[in-house]
């Protein structure tokens, strides 16, 4: 095998400054021909074991997601034409291969015979293991024959290429809009570090004045404090119809027809499984135990928030003076939050330097979980923004790590995730320590200046941070049930909402800020005015999430193929249930709504409000015994963050809490009455 091919290093960590675009197709082939070669002789094994064919598979699993998790990365961070390209070849290889593995029926029936004659003897571990898998085989169409499983192999391979075209036209309809800029006033309210921003953008194209991106946080800001609402209107249309026929940007971005081949294929994979619908087909991985549960849960949660979300709108409307439009909402709350409370994001981005935020973080972990955080600068990243740190135990052990790349920029796509870099792997074969990305889009700081983030950019890190202790902190050996792999969906986002509960609480927010002038620690009179702001317009929040969830479930399963995907349709009967904010008629949301189109949400956005009721839940217990108990805190991590796949997660957090969950302490910390 060639050893030039960076991606087919063995080392502990991916070769960025060696990956080009040329490596990405030619190693994911020679891994998955690799691959291949290792299960003919997997299959050929006459009495299989534990040891003889389940750990083998493991390790090839391992390492083909160390050979394709960095390309992967590398497209969300660092996006260009040829990068995409070998991208995009590797789609329909990878999608062939996963397929045809959970098709493969020897494979199928050597994990039941090891479950069924070597169950009883098996670890608690291996059986979660034996038994993820065996569902996987199942849910993977194993169990089809002729034309319906070579169909279900194409509407797989299908979707695949769909998802990252669906990506790639949301990036690329982001990063063809700009506005020019040429009267100062229009710029009024906007951050200084943003002005500054669009000058040098503005300079480097060689125009006058002002050039503003599309990139998350300028639209964000301009929503937030552009006192001009032409340019808010503006803005808010332009992020609206991204990837839409409504759009200012080229129609070859529009999504709609991609959405639309999307929700086909997927009804379609469903009902080859005998499914009735997408939706029920992706319960059956999920904590959540019917179509009609999740239906009636968020509709709960709708009908809980709905009275404080109109008193919050007619509050906010009163306030404004006027009617407000959609693009007018997030600055009349802004101004209002400011008047009621004394403050604003703005106001607080000096305080929270992004490298004191870290400090503080770190600080705050190893207070609760015994691990420390120490940067390292031997580790080559794939911009200079990226940065490494090692991850050690109490007794000083390396257990693990994590890139964090925090800034936006052109090319980068928007939002914030934590990813898979290396799984934790303890097998006969060898052994590796897990590391994480986690990717924020916060502002960049001005020339010899740190970051500063607003509160909710601290928010964002703490969340994903949460996302990485889930991953790093896992005790489970096996790759495909190690952090956050094998976890049911609706129960991933716990450790990360669970995270956010700690940049609310004083004594965090006096360690993790300095005023970037004075050093001095974000005074108590202001982190009084920033707790009260906690619950602000809770209601309007809620129904916004719960908006999107419903929108998305009901899409999944209500999906006629004699009506087509009804999803503009769907979406306005969503919309006169839940919402109360009304919302103009050229606004294409769909369109980009990444998550569900293009990043496993499918079916599954409501999996965010479920989750936030169990870490609401959870969290409740860390009030009742003091936020830094440790034996509290020891307790979460043998239950919840270090078990993995391995258990249900019912049955991990009845074991942490003593109980089932409970609504209540999400409604109290929102302050909407039940």
């Amino acid at each position: 095998m060639t050893t030039t091919n960076p991606l087919l290093h063995n080392a502990a960590l991916p070769a960025f400054d060696q990956i080009r675009p040329e490596h990405v197709e030619a190693g994911i082939r020679q891994v998955l021909a690799d691959n291949r070669a290792a299960i003919s002789r997997i299959e050929a094994i006459s009495a299989p074991d534990f040891e003889s064919v389940i750990e083998p598979l493991e390790e090839l699993q391992h390492r083909l997601s160390r050979a394709w998790s960095p390309v992967g990365h590398l497209n969300g961070v660092m996006n260009n034409e040829a990068l995409r390209a070998g991208y995009n070849a590797c789609l329909p290889l990878l999608s062939d291969y996963g397929t045809e593995l959970g098709q493969n029926e020897n494979l199928y029936r050597a994990y039941e015979a090891v479950m069924a004659r070597d169950g009883a003897r098996l670890s608690a571990e291996q059986r979660a293991l034996l038994e993820h898998a065996i569902a996987e085989f199942r849910l993977a169409g194993v169990a089809l024959t002729g034309e319906k499983k070579e169909r279900f192999k194409a509407v797989m391979l299908e979707l695949s290429k769909l998802a990252a075209k669906f990506e790639e036209n949301v990036l690329d309809a982001t990063n063809a809009f700009s506005h020019h800029i040429t009267n100062e006033n229009d710029l009024d309210g906007l951050n200084p570090a943003i002005i500054a921003q669009a000058r040098e953008r503005a300079a480097a194209e060689g125009k006058q004045g002002w050039v503003l991106g599309l990139e998350q946080p300028t639209y964000v800001a301009i929503l937030t404090d552009a006192r001009s609402p032409e340019l808010r209107q503006l803005y808010y249309r332009a992020w609206s119809t991204r990837a839409s026929d409504q759009g200012p940007t080229p129609a070859k971005f529009d999504n709609t027809q991609v959405m639309e081949n999307l929700l086909r294929l997927r009804f379609e994979a469903a009902q080859l499984l005998d499914y009735p619908n997408y939706a029920a087909y992706a319960l059956a991985r999920r904590m959540a135990g019917s179509v009609d549960e999740v239906l009636a849960f968020l509709r709960e949660l709708a009908r809980s928030a709905r009275p404080a979300a109109e008193r919050e709108l007619a509050e906010l409307t009163a306030f404004a003076g006027h009617e407000l439009d959609a693009w007018d909402i997030t600055f009349w709350s802004e101004r209002l939050q400011e008047m009621r409370y004394g403050i604003s994001q703005e106001e607080l981005r000096p305080w929270f330097p992004l490298p004191k935020v870290l400090a503080g973080l770190f600080g705050m972990t190893e207070k609760l979980f015994g691990v420390t955080v120490q940067p390292r600068e031997d580790v080559t990243v794939w911009h200079p923004d990226a940065r490494y740190y090692d991850l050690f135990n109490a007794s000083g052990a390396l257990i693990g790590g994590f890139y964090l790349d925090p800034y936006a920029r052109a090319n980068k796509r928007s939002g914030a995730w934590m990813d898979d870099c290396v799984g934790r792997k303890t097998l006969s074969t060898g052994s590796a320590l897990p590391v994480a990305y986690l990717v924020c889009n916060a502002l960049p700081g001005a020339p010899g200046k740190p970051a500063q983030l607003t509160h909710d950019d601290v928010v964002t890190l703490f969340h994903e941070f949460g996302h990485g202790l889930h991953h790093m902190l896992t005790r489970v050996g096996y790759p495909s049930i190690a952090g956050i792999n094998g976890v049911a969906w609706d129960a991933v986002e716990l450790p990360s909402q669970f995270m956010e509960n700690y940049a609310w609480q004083p004594d965090v927010l006096r360690t993790i800020t300095a005023h970037v002038d004075t050093h001095a620690p974000l005074p108590d009179e202001k982190i009084a005015q920033l707790l009260r702001t906690r619950s602000f317009q809770a209601g309007l929040a809620t129904l916004r999430q719960v908006e999107f969830a419903l929108f998305d479930f009901r899409l999944h399963a209500e999906y006629d193929p004699s009506r087509g995907a009804r999803i503009y349709e769907i979406l306005d009967e969503v919309r006169k249930e839940v919402s109360v904010i009304r919302v103009p008629a050229f606004n294409r949301f769909p369109n980009n709504f990444g998550h569900i189109f293009a990043g496993g949400y499918a079916a599954g956005y409501y999996s965010y409000k479920w989750a936030e009721v169990l870490a609401a839940d959870a969290f409740s217990a860390f009030e009742e015994n003091g936020v830094f108990d440790r034996a509290t805190a020891q307790r979460f991590l043998d239950s919840i963050l270090s078990r993995g796949g391995s258990r249900n997660p019912l049955d991990a957090f009845v074991e942490f809490r003593g109980r089932k969950p409970s609504v209540e302490p999400l409604l109290r910390q929102h302050g909407i009455a039940a």
